[in-house]
């Protein structure tokens, strides 16, 4: 399957609450979106491997992706040399998806910074030939994507666009909530962590209003890019 667009996580959770608005309205336009979670977060305080990949069927259910893939590198453990970067090449080439957004660039969590980093750098890797790779035993051909684009995350980061997802924050949520054992429930018996207290419900809340401020609406979310965007139509920019 080709995807249009192909979206990369360190960890499960990441993609949802980072840009599950602008994957809503990817796929409710049409568009094939694969989420692909590097690692399976088992590091993570609460929940366990199984919960965490029940809860992300639901929410790529809930958010309408067409598939979401998972690479099994190890959770706060896993490098950026070559070894590392051939199973998300492999994605890449399987998938050839126009756009590829990654994690951000920096952030909190050393694992967010370290995957954007090997991410953006498979995504070139994945356009030379003499890297070789395959799926299902069958050499894949080299594929480059045309757009490379970087999520914000828990740290804020000015972006250098906001997308409008202010038909989408309700389904934005719903897929966040759709991980029972990572944020807030006041019925939990869990060790309360970063993600699970009411103030970090009330900061992505914050969050999706501050960036939807930047563009006169109710809820954005932010993204930056690689290399500068090319227009074609001044009248259509926001």
């Amino acid at each position: 399957m080709k995807a249009d667009v192909l979206i990369f996580a360190a960890h499960p959770d990441d993609a949802e609450m980072s840009c599950g608005g602008t994957i809503a309205s990817l796929t409710s336009k049409g568009k094939k979106v694969v989420i692909c979670d590097l690692t399976q977060g088992e590091m993570g305080t609460r929940g366990t491997t199984q919960t965490r990949k029940a809860e992300s069927e639901s929410a790529g259910n809930i958010l309408g992706i067409s598939e979401r893939v998972q690479l099994y590198l190890p959770d706060t453990a896993f490098d950026t040399d070559r070894k590392t970067q051939i199973p998300v090449i492999e994605t890449i080439r399987r998938f050839k998806p126009e756009i590829v957004i990654c994690n951000a660039i920096t952030d909190r969590h050393p694992d967010h910074g370290r995957a954007s980093s090997l991410e953006s750098d498979a995504c070139f890797y994945s356009g030379l030939s003499k890297i070789e790779t395959s799926y299902k035993d069958q050499k894949q051909e080299n594929w480059r994507p045309r757009l490379v684009f970087h999520y914000i995350q828990d740290r804020m980061i000015k972006p250098d666009f906001v997308v409008d997802i202010s038909q989408f924050w309700k389904t934005k949520l719903e897929a966040i909530r759709a991980f029972k054992t990572q944020f807030f429930d006041p019925n939990s018996t869990e060790p309360e962590t970063y993600i699970s207290s009411a103030v970090f419900w009330d900061f992505l809340e914050s969050r999706g209003r501050e960036m939807g401020h930047i563009i006169e609406v109710s809820h954005g979310e932010g993204f930056t890019v690689e290399r500068p965007l090319g227009v074609e139509d001044l009248m259509g920019l926001k």
